[in-house]
């Protein structure tokens, strides 16, 4: 019942989807031509010549949102994550349909237009599925559409899933009990009983009133998960395994297929692969470029000010430890008064430091000191997106402390990251920050690296937890 629900959904949402496209490329040609917004050129199509191009655009838009995995449960899908996934789908849309009209040679298409299309679609889906998201809503607290099943094994991993299902009731998930060999029936976790032991299951899926089982099984009883996947297959009812180490293997497992052998790696890393590699060192060169270009007079003028103001070297390097353990030397502008080397090794700078200059307090809240960083990205020491670097002895000391610390140096370390743009910068929590590194490592993409570039200068530049 529940996957015939879920397919009457899905098609429900493209038809939905199609007719906000439509609504949104009309909606876009009134805005270009008859808004009085934008001049109007005496050449200007019609909207019945405009429609043809709607024979490509519905079908190419819907099939870039399977792409994007915009027709997966809403209850698996968050609300901002599915924003996002509709505007990198329009992006790339819209990148397509200019590129198309370019080859085919329509100069009359107004790319004004595309562009207002693309934006008030953007807008158009995002409303319709959050509407959609809010009927739902009701539908289940009112007992419809609900997904009715049973937690087999209490562990950790049953807990933390009750925890998710309690805190969402918009999944609409209604846990009938757990089973369990151990626990004593009666027993409960935040309202949810156990209700009997794994052997139950003989009796309770012949009477076909469940939607799914989860298999929460702890680590000391995963001898009994063939005999419990068997009971489950033959029943026909969904099954999923939730492990309980999570706090090993990563919320995005890599797996491979060896002739048929399931192998299961800790930790995927998509930067791993040659491609994304490539893209990615592609897009920090000609990123490096761009932004030496236009920060050139900014580093200019703070050049001349730190040599007029102190004397010593303009920049200050300092070793890092980077990709593969290696290390490296930092760029900055100095910003502190030249010391031995032995004293800078001593620790972090601390807040009214009085080693840091007048206009070092400047260029470090402002996070000027770090364009030299730009050169070390032209060499390949850095990347534009990734962790931040830490010196050896730090480095040495969480590796010990922080339990998968030093993963984060299966990747280039970045002039600015995930961890960074979320606050975690400066005197702040390390641990966090290795979460967030750790996310990102994960869960690359040259979209997720965009997203970072763009909310580092979105949120601007200012350090708060610099001294």
């Amino acid at each position: 019942m529940i996957k015939e629900n879920q397919r009457l959904l899905n098609q429900i949402q493209v038809v939905l989807d199609g007719i906000v496209i439509i609504c949104a490329y009309v909606l876009a040609w009134y805005i270009r031509f008859s808004s009085g917004i934008f001049e109007l050129d005496p050449w200007y199509l019609s909207l019945q010549e405009y429609m043809k191009l709607l024979l490509y655009i519905v079908p190419g838009f819907l099939v870039l949102y399977y792409i994007f995995h915009l027709y997966v449960p809403k209850r698996v899908l968050g609300r901002r994550l599915e924003a996002w996934r509709i505007f990198q789908a329009n992006i790339i849309g819209i990148m397509a349909l200019v590129m198309m009209l370019y080859v085919t040679k329509q100069s009359n298409i107004s790319r004004t237009m595309l562009f207002v299309f693309a934006v008030v679609n953007v807008f158009g889906e995002t409303l319709e599925r959050n509407i959609l998201r809010i009927i739902l809503r009701k539908l289940r607290k009112k007992g419809y559409n609900l997904k009715h099943i049973i937690l087999v094994g209490y562990s950790n991993a049953a807990e933390e899933y009750i925890d998710r299902i309690k805190s969402n009731p918009e999944w609409g998930y209604d846990v009938r009990g757990i089973l369990d060999d151990s626990i004593e029936i009666g027993s409960e976790y935040k309202g949810i009983k156990v209700i009997g032991c794994t052997d139950d299951l003989k009796v309770i899926l012949p009477e076909n009133k469940l939607d799914e089982i989860a298999i929460t099984l702890g680590l000391e009883e995963y001898n009994k998960l063939g005999k419990i996947v068997n009971m489950c297959e033959k029943s026909g009812v969904h099954t999923k395994f939730i492990p309980d180490y999570n706090n090993i293997i990563p919320t995005k497992p890599y797996t491979e297929d060896i002739q048929g052998l399931p192998v299961i790696n800790i930790r995927h890393v998509p930067l791993n692969g040659m491609l994304n590699r490539v893209m990615k060192r592609t897009m920090d060169i000609f990123g490096a470029v761009v932004a030496i270009i236009l920060f050139s007079p900014v580093m200019a003028v703070v050049s001349v000010i730190i040599k007029i103001t102190d004397p010593g070297p303009l920049i200050f390097k300092q070793e890092r430890i980077g990709l593969k353990n290696k290390p490296f030397y930092m760029y900055k502008f100095r910003s502190m008064v030249v010391q031995k080397e032995n004293d800078e090794k001593k620790g972090w700078t601390v807040k009214n430091d009085p080693r840091v200059t007048p206009i070092g307090k400047f260029i470090r809240k402002t996070s000027i000191d770090e364009l030299p960083q730009l050169f070390n990205i032209l060499k390949g020491d850095m990347s534009l997106v990734g962790p931040r670097p830490e010196r050896p002895l730090f480095v040495e000391k969480f590796k010990e402390e922080i339990p998968r610390y030093m993963i984060k140096h299966q990747v280039r370390p970045g002039l600015t990251g995930w961890a960074q743009v979320n606050g975690y910068r400066g005197d702040t929590s390390i641990r966090k920050r290795i979460e967030y590194d750790l996310y990102y490592i994960e869960n690359w993409t040259i979209g997720f690296d965009i997203k970072i570039i763009l909310m580092t200068f979105l949120k601007g530049f200012i350090n708060k937890n610099a001294y």
